[in-house]
Formats: C-alpha cells, structure tokens, sequence
C-alpha cells in the first residue's frame, strides 16, 4: 500500500524559541515519524543557518553601520530565515536525512515507501525508532556551502551508527567530538545553543577528554564542565586540586566536583544548570560562538580572565572544524 508523501510541517514558532525543544520531544512521544520529520528540517534549519553565516563571512564587515550588535542581529534574522526556508521543504536536506536516518536505524514496525511528488522524492514512515544513550553515530560533516546533494548523501552514508563504549579518555578531537556529538545534540534542544559550542566548552574544561576529572581510585567521573559540587549537590563527587582566580592571580586550591554515570549525564545536568540557573539567563539561545563564550564568563561561570577568549578561539578554530568534517 503507498504511503502518502510527507508535506513540511507548520511552524509558526520563533527559531531562537527555546520551548520548541519540548515541543519536539512531545510531538516524538505521541507520533514519532510527525517528530522525526521536525527534527530533520530543524537539521535542514541549522545547515541553512551555517551556510548563510559563511557566506557573510567572505564580506567585509568593517562598514560604517557593522557593529557587534548589528552582527548580533544579523544573526538572529539569518536563523529566522533558515527556518523559514526548511518549512518550505524545496531544499531536500530534510527529507534526505529523514529517509538516511531510518535506513541506519531501521523501522521498529512498518514499512517504509517513496513515490515522486512534483519531482521530489517524498518518503512516508509509520514509525521510527527512538535514540537511546548506547547509539552514537558521526555529527552531520560541515561540508561548504557549494557542496552539491551527491556530496551530501555521500557524507552521511559514512555516518554509521556504533556503540558508545565510554572511554576514560578519547585518542582524538575527532574521536572526543564522534562520541559526545549525541549528547551535544539533545543538550542543544534544551537550551537553544548550537551543538558545537557545548562541544567547545566541553573540550575546554576537559582538554579535549584527556583531563577527566577522577575519583579517588582513578575512575572517571564524566565531568566534561567542570561542574563544582556545590552544598546543594546530592550527587555523587570528587575532590580534586584545582586553579582558581583572584583578581587576576592564579592560586591552587582543592574542591569538590560532580561525579557522573555517564557522559550523557553530564550533558544533561550541564543543560539543566544553564536553563534553569537565572544568572545564566543570557547565555541560553546563544548563536554566536564569540558571544556564547562572553555571555558565559560575564555571568561567572569561570574565574579566569582569559576563558571567553579561550573559548572563543575553540569554537572559531580549525581543530573544531576539522573534527567536525571527520
């Protein structure tokens, strides 16, 4: 029996609407192949976005009326245009990635079909699987903007899906990225960051996986961030030597920090701290790198003085890129 062909699916919410997050999480609960669609053109959505980004990057922005607020603003219009534009579904990212996704992780029940609508495959599912913390697979490659569809299916028919074996420690920045790019993800549906930027700051506070904060007997305690174990913790922690700050000169001083099962614990309680702590108000929604780590260091998150540069140079920097595009 032929399945009718997906249409775009209505959306009249903002793009830098943090809400919408749970929104999609609902919409995956009640019907799954109506949430795998929306993820797919949120997707379509920051693909757009990077695209338009890059494209302004090759201009000159040294005009009379450029500002970092007119680049902040610039910013936001062009994330409110990609979403825009991946409702139209003319693009075919979404729908590609829709079909490319329950190819990997096959349909729990059902069949899946694809019929021409005016050109375009269309592709219909009755159900798709949910993620679960043990399924990883490569984030999407950060191809540039001329790259046509063939080179586009071609990179994600190399994204695989493996099984997270949570390491100690990662070989590779693109190894540390491949592994944590999951977690990154649904952090970002919590707290309207991009991915890579949490990806950034967590290789930052972690020296890209290769200073994980241990326990007593050497274990690991999945402290990506750098998260302090405060008197309100309840969790596991350890106590560790650590740098701190005052007024400019580092000092060496030992605290606690949280201890986590697993990586995904530690994004999700590193999302939930952003959300749900006022002083981080304006950190969430953050669409630009530079700003994202500003907005971070202003509201205390770190006592050096140099962090939101650090942090900056990573999230603007080649070895990110690189592991990204794999």
């Amino acid at each position: 029996m032929a399945i009718k062909p997906v249409a775009p699916i209505a959306d009249n919410t903002l793009a830098s609407d943090v809400k919408s997050a749970q929104s999609l999480r609902s919409r995956m609960k009640t019907d799954q192949a109506a949430g795998i669609r929306a993820a797919a053109q949120e997707f379509e959505a920051m693909f757009l976005q990077m695209v338009m980004k890059s494209m302004r990057e090759t201009t000159s922005q040294d005009g009379f009326l450029d500002s970092d607020a007119s680049r902040f603003f610039t910013g936001m219009l062009d994330e409110q245009m990609a979403k825009n534009l991946s409702r139209t579904g003319q693009i075919g990212l979404a729908e590609m990635l829709e079909a490319q996704l329950t190819r990997q992780f096959g349909l729990q029940a059902g069949t899946m079909e694809t019929q021409e609508d005016t050109g375009a495959a269309a592709v219909g599912v009755t159900r798709f699987p949910t993620f679960s913390a043990e399924t990883r697979h490569r984030p999407p490659p950060d191809l540039p903007a001329t790259a046509g569809m063939a080179t586009w299916r071609a990179a994600l028919e190399r994204s695989t899906p493996a099984q997270n074996t949570e390491p100690a420690a990662f070989d590779s920045p693109r190894d540390f990225v491949t592994t944590l790019w999951p977690h990154a993800v649904e952090a970002s549906r919590d707290t309207g960051i991009p991915p890579q930027f949490l990806i950034a700051h967590a290789a930052l506070e972690s020296g890209w996986g290769r200073r994980n904060i241990p326990h007593e007997d050497g274990s690991p305690t999945h402290n990506l961030f750098g998260i302090k174990a405060g008197e309100s913790w309840q969790g596991k922690s350890a106590e560790v030597a650590t740098t701190e700050y005052t007024d400019g000169v580092a000092r060496n001083e030992r605290a606690r920090f949280r201890a986590y099962d697993s990586y995904a614990s530690a994004f999700r309680d590193y999302a939930r701290l952003l959300r749900d702590n006022p002083r981080y108000g304006g950190v969430i929604g953050s669409q630009d790198g530079t700003e994202f780590a500003r907005r971070l260091q202003q509201a205390g998150y770190a006592t050096d003085p140099k962090y939101a540069e650090k942090l900056a140079a990573i999230i603007n920097g080649p070895t990110l890129r690189e592991a990204l595009i794999g």
